[in-house]
């Protein structure tokens, strides 16, 4: 006769035994309806990204005069390979919705925010995060100062390139030089004007033509007396 405690070593050897032989189930089905794949266009195929930092931004909101959080993600500077242009583009956290998404232009100044050695704010004038043009004040705030000063050098770049580079601003430029030489060319001294011989000779004709007939007059009035 076994003791207990060989009764209760024998079941555990012989459940171990029955799991190691019970092979693993792993049911597979083939699906019913085979999905295509879809290429999500993003817009940003024919950017080349600058920078890419992850930030916090918010916006001024003039209605209750105070400052409202807009979206925490990725802000990024991309330029177009083309015509060089450089927008900011920033989406939110697992939704990705468009929270920033504007032009940089030359006459953008970026401001220290509060003080802060984190956070910048800039005003826009045209901003289309809501797929509306609006005019926009914003701020960022990055998570170290070595991250804030990274956008600043950036954003600096940035504007340097659409100055130099952009047709947009270029154009402006020598429209401006081409305007400038026209203005000088118009303050030289104006060549005199010819008299034209013709007129004042069909002048001349036609004063003595009233002179002849008005001494024809008189001779006739003097005949008649």
């Amino acid at each position: 006769m076994s003791s207990p405690t060989e009764e209760s070593v024998r079941r555990n050897s012989e459940s171990e035994g029955g799991e190691a032989e019970t092979p693993e189930h792993d049911p597979h089905y083939d699906p019913i309806v085979t999905l295509p794949l879809v290429e999500i266009q993003t817009n940003e195929e024919e950017e080349e990204e600058l920078v890419k930092i992850r930030a916090r931004l918010y916006r001024y909101d003039t209605g209750d005069h105070e400052w409202k959080e807009r979206g925490t993600g990725d802000i990024k500077l991309l330029r177009h390979k083309l015509n060089n242009t450089v927008r900011v583009v920033m989406r939110r956290d697992k939704t990705l919705k468009v929270c920033a998404n504007h032009f940089i232009t030359p006459d953008i100044r970026m401001n220290v925010h509060c003080g802060s050695d984190k956070a910048f704010n800039w005003s826009v004038f045209a901003d289309y995060a809501d797929e509306t043009m609006k005019q926009e004040l914003l701020a960022i705030k990055f998570g170290n100062p070595q991250n804030a000063e990274l956008w600043k050098t950036k954003f600096a770049e940035a504007q340097e390139i659409v100055r130099t580079k952009c047709s947009l601003y270029t154009q402006d430029q020598s429209s401006d030089d081409e305007s400038s030489i026209t203005r000088s060319e118009d303050t030289d001294t104006p060549e005199p004007k010819t008299t034209d011989k013709t007129d004042d000779t069909k002048k001349a004709e036609s004063t003595d033509g009233v002179v002849l007939k008005l001494k024809e007059l008189t001779v006739d009035s003097d005949k008649t007396e």
